[in-house]
């Protein structure tokens, strides 16, 4: 995120380069630096003889080349933005030769989406030398957390743990599915709202109460009331709730636990870096800490595997609701 801000204050700065490419396997950050470049570099008369966006995958490099060694048109700068340039990765060290002396009034920019260039390859030294080269990588499912947080403060915002934890459980790591949310979330709150549960599931349609969030602080406080009510509502809710993502997730919940167990250096802050975790949550690993032994883990953990293999139809055929039983049966006896 800094090395976004940086381009995009150097660029309101004067300080434009020829050439942009933008890579990565998170397209929400490429996207963003494409739409400030196309909406920014020229002004609105400008933008009808000098701006052109094409389409990886209905252009060719020499089309591009081509459009780049034109003159601008009663304007300082032309803005060349190829999308999708992921289309182009067999043929793109064929923009070598232009790299060599790119037209200092031209803005080329490639939004090669989902993919990165070897570092070690000419073009790619060349694209450095001559211009900027941003790498937007997927985030880890720990730090979006902390990005919504960001983002929502940008914004005048702010959000509360939960809440945050229901988005990045729903939604994944998709940077621009959460962002997207957000954006209704603040078309309909006030400027300076915090973001709760309720918002979450009044407005996006996420259940604050029966989700695999809630069914692991059930696990962990050994709530067995509170885990099996969950499990009925995941069953009868099988589309909403797929039994694969619920028992990876608890799998994944007692691997951190097991993982605690062995940790010698019980210190917050690094438990919540080793377990990569957000430090409000550690309470809930402390309790499940103390509610099942290391010896317990390593057999929850095992009879998890046997649940996943049943859900598979192997060695079963047992419905979701039994599969959930088995699976909660096994956790708290």
């Amino acid at each position: 995120m800094d090395d976004v801000v940086k381009i995009v204050n150097d660029i309101k700065a004067g300080n434009i380069k020829p050439i942009y490419f933008l890579m990565g396997e998170e397209p929400y950050y490429i996207d963003k630096l494409s739409d400030f470049i196309e909406q920014n570099v020229l002004t609105e008369e400008e933008k009808g003889f000098n701006q052109t966006v094409f389409y990886g995958r209905d252009v060719t490099i020499e089309d591009i080349v081509s459009t780049a060694k034109r003159y601008p048109m009663m304007a300082e700068r032309q803005v060349v933005i190829v999308k999708e340039a992921q289309d182009l990765s067999r043929t793109i060290d064929k923009i070598e030769s232009y790299l060599e002396n790119p037209m200092e009034s031209t803005v080329l920019v490639f939004c090669y989406k989902y993919k990165t260039l070897d570092k070690r390859k000419k073009v790619t030294k060349l694209l450095a030398q001559k211009g900027i080269v941003y790498e937007s990588k997927k985030l880890y499912e720990n730090q979006v957390g902390d990005w919504i947080k960001r983002v929502l403060a940008g914004k005048k915002y702010t959000i509360e743990p939960k809440a945050s934890a229901m988005l990045v459980e729903f939604l994944g790591t998709d940077l621009s599915k959460i962002n997207n949310e957000l954006e209704k979330l603040q078309i309909i709150l006030p400027l300076g709202s915090t973001i709760d549960p309720k918002h979450i599931e009044e407005n996006i349609g996420f259940s604050k109460d029966f989700n695999n969030f809630e069914l692991l602080n059930a696990l962990g406080s050994r709530n067995q009331a509170k885990a099996f009510h969950i499990a009925h509502y995941f069953s009868n809710n099988p589309k909403a709730n797929p039994l694969v993502v619920t028992t990876s997730t608890v799998f994944g919940f007692f691997v951190k636990i097991l993982k605690y167990h062995g940790m010698k250096d019980r210190n917050p802050k690094n438990v919540s870096a080793a377990l990569g975790i957000n430090p409000f949550f550690l309470k809930d690993y402390d309790l499940a800490l103390k509610n099942y032994p290391m010896k317990k883990v390593s057999q929850i953990i095992s009879s998890l595997r046997e649940v996943d293999v049943k859900s598979k139809g192997v060695g079963a055929n047992l419905s979701q609701s039994d599969l959930l039983k088995e699976m909660l049966f096994k956790i708290f006896n």
